[in-house]
């Protein structure tokens, strides 16, 4: 089976940086769609941002011009860059990927703003 692991994760103060990294395999991953998305508490898991097998992207727009999405075919990984992170963005990050109707999530990685 697929298996993506997220990492990347932590403790970062309001305005500061993440960047987050989703590692695919046992996919040909080149045609999946990616996708980030997050659970905060008490909270339904929403979309963040996904980007196509073609580079196409498209943001949450909680987090558009703050965050950007991008794919390293050769690596068979998928990255999240947060800039400006605020404390709302406080969730588990799940990484995602798709391709027609099958869907293959990571366990998370859990990012925390704070002061």
């Amino acid at each position: 089976q697929v298996q993506l692991v997220e990492s990347g994760g932590g403790l970062v103060q309001p305005g500061g940086s993440l960047r987050l990294s989703c590692a695919a395999s046992g996919v040909s991953f080149s045609i999946y769609t990616m996708g980030w998305y997050r659970q905060a508490p008490g909270k339904q898991r929403e979309l963040v941002a996904t980007v196509t097998p073609g580079g196409s992207t498209n943001y949450a727009n909680s987090v558009k011009g703050r965050f950007t999405i991008s794919r390293d075919n050769a690596r068979n990984t998928a990255y999240l860059q947060m800039n400006s992170l605020k404390l709302e963005d406080t969730a588990v990050y799940y990484c995602n990927a798709r391709f027609w109707g099958s869907n293959d999530w990571g366990q998370g990685t859990q990012v925390t703003v704070s002061s």
